[in-house]
């Protein structure tokens, strides 16, 4: 593969690991987060439950009841942290005008399935109870783990009937734990995740589960039943290794009866929004989230603030 097979913005793919993170590096990883300034773009830290803290975004105007968005962070269910996509969160906040709430859970290796997902939920139950936010209007979203974390919560929240969301963002969302054994990927497109970082992940998540078949709340492409979800909006990149398994998603909810827009953004790799913030196809993948939400939302985003 020549670098010319990246999209042009996309100058720094040439330099860039094909994964970060496996067994031996992990503490490392985690050690260096910890310097990660937190605190950072307004954030109030609230706690949902004892042990699940929240970062929460109030826009810079407007007054409630607003609508929310529940933000779940990515770092293939085993690293990251709810801080580190705080820049982000503001920005979703004063383009829309929402409450935004992006909660801290647990991290597999420690805390395996259901941990996780039951933070995220008592998230949204905490965000949904909120009396500045239209419980209504209530979107979930989240970036790779967390767009997986994402997808899992909308099954979890239509089966137990107390929360109805308005719309899933899943940006390039980690959806199936099957492609860590695919052998037809070629790893020379891949950037920052590949198989062998995507089976440690999973592996962590779904500990004894991850022998025999997985539960398929833990894995959402592995669930059967996508009837009666909220719509969809998923974005990928050609040059991701989740690409194939977020577009066979798409098509599930596309064929249970669930709205589903799907932008795959040609030679992008994982995570190219973040590691290339500044480029103009970074940018246009965030206005089309913004466009996704504020139109679930019944808004116009403020195009005061980019």
């Amino acid at each position: 593969m020549t670098t010319e097979d990246f999209h042009p913005d996309l100058r720094l793919a040439r330099f860039l690991p094909h994964s970060v993170v496996g067994p031996r590096r992990l503490p490392v990883i985690r050690r260096l987060m910890r310097f990660n300034p937190v605190g950072r773009a307004n954030a109030v830290i609230e706690q949902a439950a004892p042990g699940v803290p929240v970062r929460v975004f109030r826009p810079a105007t407007g007054e409630g009841p607003r609508p929310g968005l529940l933000w779940l962070h990515g770092g293939g269910l085993v690293m990251g942290s709810a801080a580190m996509d705080d820049s982000l969160c503001r920005a979703f906040a004063d383009r829309l005008g929402a409450l935004v709430v992006s909660v801290d859970y647990r991290l597999a290796p420690e805390y395996p399935f259901p941990i996780p997902l039951e933070d995220c939920y008592t998230g949204l139950r905490w965000l949904a109870g909120h009396s500045e936010v239209d419980a209504d209007r209530i979107a979930i979203g989240g970036g790779s783990a967390g767009g997986g974390l994402a997808a899992a919560l909308a099954l979890l929240a239509r089966d137990r009937g107390r929360i109805h969301p308005v719309l899933q963002l899943l940006v390039y969302p980690m959806l199936d734990d099957r492609s860590s054994d695919r052998t037809d990927i070629d790893r020379s497109r891949l950037r920052m995740w590949d198989q062998d970082s995507n089976r440690f992940g999973w592996n962590s998540y779904l500990g004894p589960a991850s022998v025999g078949t997985a539960p398929p709340l833990a894995v959402p492409a592995r669930h059967e039943d996508l009837t009666g979800l909220p719509p969809a909006w998923i974005g990928v990149g050609s040059h991701d290794l989740f690409h194939d398994e977020d577009v066979a998603y798409a098509e599930g909810l596309r064929a249970a009866g669930v709205a589903c827009a799907l932008e795959v953004v040609p030679g992008a790799y994982h995570g190219f929004d973040h590691v290339e913030r500044g480029t103009e196809v970074a940018k246009a993948f965030f206005r089309a989230q913004v466009a996704a939400l504020a139109a679930a939302y019944g808004t116009q985003p403020d195009r005061e603030n980019p």
